[in-house]
């Protein structure tokens, strides 16, 4: 096994666009938006992205979207089928732009996803394959969702995951803290505060 260094790390950043975390878009003003601004999920993953970078961790944005006729999008899913309804996450629109709070570079990885996980039918994988990936930091909303699903796939695929708490949060504290008991025995749990990337 090679020694750990600067490169085999990647730092995902978890459905943090517009249409769920902006306070002009549809869920501002609704539970997501409370529990962004009370727990301050976008001061907490800047500060994260900010060491990530200074480390020389790659960043990756990983951001759900639908064709304009939302040809991917499932009707049946109790998640996405209000998307086509509501015109949300819609791709080459404002609302699934990464939140400009973030400093999004154009050297960071973009990930487009159709479903809850950002290994489904993405290129992610192969990404991280042809980068010596080992290890993944991540964060992002919501964490019973997004996060839950790269936890748990990422560890199925031999990945060492990390979550980072205090950039994560749910419709409410309650169903945030249930997901980061589920995922303990999955991944490190650590904040933007105490990370050491690597």
């Amino acid at each position: 096994m090679q020694d750990d260094k600067t490169g085999s790390s990647i730092y995902l950043v978890l459905d943090m666009e517009n249409d769920l975390v902006h306070a002009d878009g549809p869920n501002g003003k609704a539970a997501y938006g409370e529990q962004v601004r009370g727990r301050r999920i976008l001061e907490h993953t800047r500060r994260a992205i900010d060491k990530a970078r200074a480390a020389g961790v790659p960043i990756g944005f990983v951001r759900v979207g639908f064709s304009p006729d939302y040809r991917e999008c499932p009707p049946a899913s109790p998640i996405f089928s209000g998307a086509r309804k509501n015109g949300i996450f819609k791709l080459g629109e404002w609302g699934t732009e990464v939140h400009p709070d973030l400093g999004r570079q154009p050297g960071d990885l973009d990930i487009v996803k159709h479903r809850v996980s950002p290994f489904y039918s993405t290129t992610l994988e192969a990404v991280l394959r042809a980068k010596g990936i080992r290890r993944i930091y991540c964060s992002g909303i919501s964490t019973n969702a997004v996060v839950q699903a790269t936890v748990r796939e990422g560890h199925d695929r031999d990945y060492e995951m990390v979550v980072l708490e205090d950039c994560c949060c749910g419709l409410s504290a309650e169903e945030h803290e249930n997901a980061i008991k589920s995922l303990q025995r999955f991944c490190t749990i650590t904040n933007s505060q105490d990370v050491v990337f690597e």
